[in-house]
């Protein structure tokens, strides 16, 4: 049966705190490196897939970067962001939705997503992600998935582990590999989660 992925995520969202969730990051350093070195451009439009409650916005808000959307699929989450930033919160585009039923209304220089890609399990949700970063992204995409050698459930469901060489499949036809890297993530319970991140540029 499909599970409903809102409830699920309002449900975490709702009852559990950073400290009791596995992703849970103080300092995004790899994201960060990965968007710096992806634009300079402090008025690049960057979108941050999965956000979440995330602690990225506040870094990127920090950087000087002007053009901010964080979406997630759970209201609970980004309210918890907009709770923690403050008056900072209204520099930042907040939108509330599941990935597969996202509808873009503007080009993204700057696509990242660390988790969420992973938790698409099926052709149909695949393919849906990969029609929207085509038609949306004009720049580069970041993407962060477990590896081959991470976990393979995050949060009670099922996710796709992904190698370098599976996220450039995925990816490669109409984006450019430039950079790929493994990197264990250290959970607030100190266990280990082994990552690959990619970054990607449009193919013009």
């Amino acid at each position: 049966m499909e599970i409903d992925r809102k409830n699920h995520w309002e449900i975490v969202y709702g009852t559990k705190q950073p400290n009791e969730v596995s992703w849970t990051q103080d300092n995004p350093k790899t994201s960060l490196e990965f968007i710096r070195e992806a634009s300079k451009d402090k008025t690049a439009k960057i979108i941050d897939i999965g956000g979440g409650d995330s602690k990225l916005v506040d870094y990127l808000l920090a950087d000087g970067y002007e053009n901010i959307t964080v979406l997630d699929i759970s209201e609970n989450a980004l309210e918890r962001a907009k709770k923690r930033l403050g008056k900072d919160a209204e520099k930042v585009s907040w939108i509330v939705s599941d990935i597969t039923q996202f509808k873009p209304e503007i080009h993204y220089d700057i696509w990242h997503d660390r988790a969420t890609f992973h938790f698409l399990t099926t052709e149909e949700q695949i393919n849906i992600y990969l029609r929207t970063i085509e038609k949306w992204v004009s720049g580069s995409i970041i993407i962060g998935t477990f590896s081959e050698k991470g976990p393979i459930k995050c949060s009670g469901l099922d996710i796709k582990q992904y190698s370098e060489a599976a996220m450039e499949e995925q990816f490669s036809h109409h984006f450019t590999k430039i950079n790929c890297i493994n990197e264990d993530h250290s959970t607030p319970f100190e266990t280990k989660q082994n990552f690959t991140f990619c970054a990607f540029k449009k193919i013009k």
